[in-house]
């Protein structure tokens, strides 16, 4: 397994984190821009719908292709290639404006976004040491919010003054922030193992980690698998299900603020802007928090109430009679979907080997990503028939039972894995005794390293939507 043994790089999470907000910028900048024209266009929520869905299938699809790509082919290799050939499609699509060649383009940018996102959250883990991880995410998750953030406001601007065309030529700008990024970092991984850049830990470090944080390594030797594991299974399912209950607010909420609640442009991207605001202080905050949690099962008992907050907030939504009020609502729930993505990331780094970090992180992606989907699909659907309001009350409703429905599967979940690490424990210290034959019996145990090692309180494997990602 490979992670970093000696200082963190901070510049380069810094690079990677700038290079990652200013192309969400550019995402959100174009995805708002291109759902104003469509809604004053006359389309309806089909429409919103095919853009949205053209957007995110090529995530589900392509996962396990594209994980093993990022995992194997070298990282700068692919931030340069993907980030040129995304410029020029994002260029392209400035210049369309028939809609099947719009979506089929979205589709294409989807495509390379496919490949990039696994690459960068999988260099993260490499760029730091274990125990500075969790402020590495929230560097990540504060880029992150910051360009979703900017993005709405400036589609809301520009497009009232320019047109679709100018936001989407800028979105074409902030593509070559990858190829910057691809060029100038000195973390890298996939390709050959002797470019990697986070050598092999040798054999005396590794009997240096803690007892409780050897689980990566054994994961690694046996042949760690994505299903297999309980904890991440019951954590995507479960956020892949609530995104599939909520997710219809991204078709809904264009027509609610507009038409419903009579917002102009501009509200709409301040009310998109509001929940990435609230991403900040909730990924800082879970950042702070998951120091202290040691035992993987919170960080699961983390995803499932952050995402009931942000339920709760969706079905409040409903109830408001401008759309100035959605506002405050909105940082609440993109406070819990911050925190929910770091909690999401640390899960993910803290179970997954190193040689299969991005295939976890795109299977994770492609999860959420289906839910998300889905959810497009069906608020589009019923938009035709039902009313945004209403559709709102029961998508934040549904989420909400969703999230109590699983609190008894998190707890089957967090409980298998302490009674499977108990035992392996038994095992090892049974061997332990039998290695030392009859010399060794009534000496005391030898105690075992602190937290202080070398490779810090775990093993790194490693938010996004940004998750990494970050989902609204």
């Amino acid at each position: 397994m490979s992670f970093t043994t000696g200082e963190s790089r901070w510049a380069d999470v810094w690079l990677a984190a700038t290079a990652r907000g200013t192309t969400i910028c550019g995402d959100f900048l174009a995805a708002t821009a291109l759902a104003l024209a469509l809604q004053n266009a006359g389309a309806g929520g089909l429409a919103v719908s095919a853009l949205l869905l053209a957007a995110t299938l090529p995530l589900v699809v392509l996962a396990p292709l594209a994980g093993r790509l990022a995992d194997r082919v070298d990282s700068r290799t692919l931030l340069v290639t993907v980030g040129l050939a995304q410029a020029a499609i994002c260029t392209m699509l400035a210049v369309t404006t028939h809609p099947v060649l719009v979506i089929g383009l979205v589709a294409l940018l989807a495509c390379g976004l496919a490949v990039t996102q696994p690459c960068l959250a999988a260099l993260l883990p490499a760029m730091v040491r274990p125990n500075d991880l969790p402020r590495a995410s929230a560097i990540t998750q504060t880029a992150v919010s910051l360009g979703a953030l900017g993005g709405p406001v400036l589609a809301g601007l520009l497009v009232g003054q320019f047109g679709t065309r100018v936001p989407l030529l800028v979105d074409a700008v902030t593509y070559l922030a990858l190829v910057v990024a691809g060029l100038l970092l000195r973390t890298r991984r996939g390709g050959r193992p002797a470019t990697a850049t986070t050598p092999e830990l040798p054999t005396a470090q590794v009997q240096a980690v803690p007892q409780a944080d050897k689980r990566a390594t054994g994961t690694a030797a046996e042949g760690w698998r994505f299903r297999r594991d309980p904890l991440m299974v019951v954590m995507v399912v479960c956020i892949a299900v609530v995104i599939t209950a909520i997710g219809g607010i991204n078709v809904i909420e264009v027509f609610f603020i507009r038409e419903t609640l009579n917002g102009s442009a501009t509200m709409y991207g301040l009310v998109g802007a509001a929940w990435m605001a609230g991403l900040l202080p909730g990924g800082w905050f879970a950042a702070r928090l998951v120091r202290r949690l040691d035992d993987d099962g919170w960080l699961v008992r983390g995803v499932l109430v952050t995402l009931a907050g942000c339920s709760l907030m969706v079905l409040l939504a409903s109830t408001v009679p401008t759309a100035a009020v959605l506002v405050p609502l909105w940082l609440v729930a993109g406070a819990a979907n911050g925190a929910q993505n770091v909690f999401a990331n640390l899960l993910t780094a803290r179970r997954a080997p190193e040689s299969m970090r991005a295939r976890a992180y795109a299977s994770y992606g492609a999860a959420v990503q289906g839910g998300s989907m889905t959810g497009y699909l069906l608020g589009g659907l019923l938009l035709t028939v039902v009313s945004p309001r209403p559709l709102i009350a029961a998508a934040g409703a549904a989420g909400l039972l969703v999230a109590l429905a699983f609190v008894p599967v998190v707890a089957r979940a967090v409980r298998r894995p302490a009674i499977e690490d108990r035992e392996s424990q038994t095992e090892r210290s049974s061997q332990r005794a039998d290695d030392a034959g009859l010399a060794t019996l009534g000496r005391p145990a030898e105690p075992e390293p602190g937290g202080g090692d070398t490779v810090g309180s775990w093993l790194s494997a490693s938010h996004a939507r940004g998750s990494g990602t970050s989902s609204s």
